[in-house]
């Protein structure tokens, strides 16, 4: 019986620390960047969302709609919503942004992409954990969310 506890508590403890590991090589990452003009797939893993391959029934997610009698940018409504969800901007252009979260706990980070398309009045959102296979649904959460938070503050900005 001693024995069985012990080796529960070994494996209970290697597990824990396996996740710290995780946790600290998902900090050398960086975002994908743009490839060709475009956010990257996603890999063939349940930790990331995009929004410009509609082929990709698995990963994909509908980008946000700039409405078209919008007249400001987009962009610095983005980033502040980003900051306010704990995100923290990491790459800026005039149509891109890069930006990581980092769980509380083991300290993964996870890469949030914007690409804003002028011309089609889209923006496309890619959000992927750097590290691992799942995500617990966390990536989809952040993109539903920041899509939320922006359709109510250009909602409020009409009014």
């Amino acid at each position: 019986m001693k024995i069985t506890f012990i080796i529960i508590a070994f494996l209970f403890v290697a597990f824990i620390v396996g996740f710290f590991i995780l946790g600290f090589i998902s900090k050398s990452g960086e975002p994908s960047g743009l490839i060709e003009g475009r956010l990257a797939k996603c890999p063939n893993k349940p930790n990331c969302v995009c929004s410009e391959y509609t082929e990709d029934a698995n990963h994909y997610i509908e980008p946000i709609s700039i409405a078209q009698d919008i007249t400001f940018d987009a962009l610095p409504i983005l980033k502040n919503i980003i900051r306010e969800l704990g995100g923290n901007i990491q790459t800026e252009s005039d149509h891109y942004l890069a930006a990581t979260f980092t769980s509380a706990i083991f300290g993964f980070v996870d890469d949030l992409e914007i690409s804003i398309d002028a011309t089609q009045k889209i923006v496309h959102i890619r959000s992927a954990s750097r590290v691992g296979n799942g995500d617990g649904g966390v990536n989809k959460k952040r993109t539903e969310l920041l899509k939320e938070r922006y359709n109510k503050n250009i909602s409020e900005a009409r009014h």
